[in-house]
């Protein structure tokens, strides 16, 4: 396997010359000017397209390098030494470094974030330059951790990224994202893929001498010989050739990919001679096994606890008749003593990361309504969770990797994903705004009009502030929605105001 280069600007020795695993295993100090420059080459690349996620990734990196044109020229931040980060032996920089000011810290990791989320190399490695950039200046910023971990993830440099994501646990109490079964889980998929190959090893012992040749030698050739027809003899190439990899210490991206194609082989060549490919079930079972610990961690019952799917039409049904409040993760509720009020409501739902204080916010949660990206409450028992997202596959993946078996008795299906676009057809000509949780709510209870009573308890969109567990707090009110539209939308509607309630039926 080529290793791969990268043309991001590295500052004097910081960045060693050695393979690219063993390369992202430490932060490489970087200076903010560094990190812009890099920004503004890649921002002038790219171009309009098709790809969606290169155009979020644009808008993000604008918006970014605007906030800096407007901000306030910043005191230069103190010289740090390498040594602290990389924690071993090398030069200080030299000079001083320009601050990262707060104005700049949120916009600069909405940009990672986005070239995390295009998944292709030149962004992958413009993520994780923003994530050492901040991590420079600011060791113990959770965000900048997690930023790292997973883009080296991504990258398929899994120590580095275990080694990350813990750092990350160390600075939170408030695991919302699900990194600590995360990390359990990557480490037991690396378990199991070692068990999968020491298994092939067994199995196949002439794979032995060709595990110490060059790995698309061995490849190339194995796969010639499978095209004719000459399985004993491919096998023991290609058994060798992802030996190599383990070897040369390939991401684990990449040895998965190939362990894949290896299957995909063998399972053809058993299809003509069931007897060629000897224990290839158990096989393809640790192969199964690595790929799911590694997407959500150890499953102690795959069917969620016998959790029920409900469509747009059951759910109607369930609410119909029933009085609703919805509850606002906003401090006005935080500090109020509605608790008791709240509870007598048939149905009381909540959103995302809401926090529960009985005498302010009642006990009781019935509906759970929360973003997909988000891994806060899922615990928490309900009797119906709905999950929302814009984009069917990264909704899908969410459910997969943070759905708590036992959790909820019913859950909302595809037809409950996006409701103001997908029930109400409403586009994004009329609506440009990315709808909030809590609007996506109301909307569709709005729609279905089958409720006898719908009061919206403290609900001032975030004139008060936030209202959230201790880890959300930590996170900033995104920009990317419309409250003022939202809150115009619900005045319109109002049957009466209070400094508490709405009441729209």
């Amino acid at each position: 396997m080529r290793e791969a280069r990268t043309r991001w600007p590295r500052q004097g020795d910081a960045a060693p010359t050695q393979g690219v695993t063993s390369q992202l295993a430490h932060v490489t100090p970087t200076d903010l000017d560094v990190c812009l420059r890099a920004c503004a080459a890649h921002s002038a690349k790219l171009v309009a397209g098709l790809d969606r996620r290169r155009t979020a990734l644009a808008e993000a990196l604008r918006h970014m390098l605007a906030v800096h044109a407007a901000a306030p020229s910043a005191e230069p931040a103190p010289a740090m030494s390498p040594i602290a980060l990389i924690r071993r032996p090398g030069k200080a920089q030299a000079g001083t470094a320009t601050a990262l000011v707060d104005e700049l810290l949120d916009p600069l990791l909405a940009v990672g974030n986005k070239a995390l989320d295009c998944g292709y190399e030149d962004e992958l490695k413009l993520a994780l330059l923003i994530g050492d950039t901040v991590l420079t200046q600011r060791r113990r910023s959770r965000a900048g951790w997690r930023l790292r971990a997973r883009t080296l993830e991504a990258m398929g440099a899994e120590d580095a990224a275990i080694e990350a994501y813990e750092r990350y646990l160390e600075f939170t109490d408030d695991d919302g994202f699900g990194v600590a079964a995360k990390v359990v889980g990557m480490r037991l998929g690396g378990d199991r893929q070692d068990e999968l190959l020491r298994r092939l090893e067994r199995d196949c012992p002439d794979a032995a001498q060709f595990a110490a040749r060059p790995v698309t030698e061995s490849w190339a050739e194995g796969l010639a010989l499978q095209a004719r027809g000459d399985w004993d003899r491919a096998r023991p190439r290609l058994v060798g050739a992802l030996l190599s990899q383990e070897r040369d210490g390939a991401p684990v991206t990449e040895l998965q990919d190939a362990t894949s194609q290896y299957l995909d082989l063998a399972m053809e060549a058993a299809r003509t001679d069931p007897g060629a490919v000897a224990g290839l079930t158990g096989i393809v079972a640790l192969y199964a096994e690595q790929r799911r610990s590694r997407m959500r961690g150890p499953v102690e019952d795959p069917t969620f606890g016998g959790v029920e799917w409900t469509t747009v039409g059951e759910f109607r049904n369930r609410i119909a008749g029933k009085s609703i409040c919805l509850i606002a993760n906003s401090q006005r509720v935080g500090s109020s003593s509605m608790g008791a009020e709240i509870d007598g409501y048939d149905l009381v739902v909540r959103f995302n990361s809401y926090r529960i204080d009985p005498a302010a916010t009642g006990r009781r949660t019935d509906i759970h309504a929360t973003i997909h990206k988000h891994g806060f409450n899922w615990d928490q028992k309900v009797h119906t969770r709905l999950v929302f997202g814009g984009i069917s596959g990264d909704w899908k993946y969410s459910l997969r990797n943070r759905l708590v078996p036992g959790a909820q008795q019913y859950l909302g299906d595809e037809s409950l994903r996006w409701p103001l676009r997908d029930i109400g057809r409403v586009g994004a000509d009329v609506w440009p705004a990315i709808p909030t949780t809590g609007f996506n709510m109301l909307w569709l209870l709005d729609h279905l009009d089958v409720s006898s009573r719908l009061d919206l308890i403290g609900f001032d969109f975030y004139e008060s502030g936030a209202y959230r567990l201790p880890g959300a707090m930590r996170m900033p009110i995104t920009s990317v929605h419309e409250y003022t539209s939202e809150k115009a939308w619900v005045m319109e509607r109002a049957q009466s105001v209070t400094d508490m309630r709405i009441r729209l039926r």
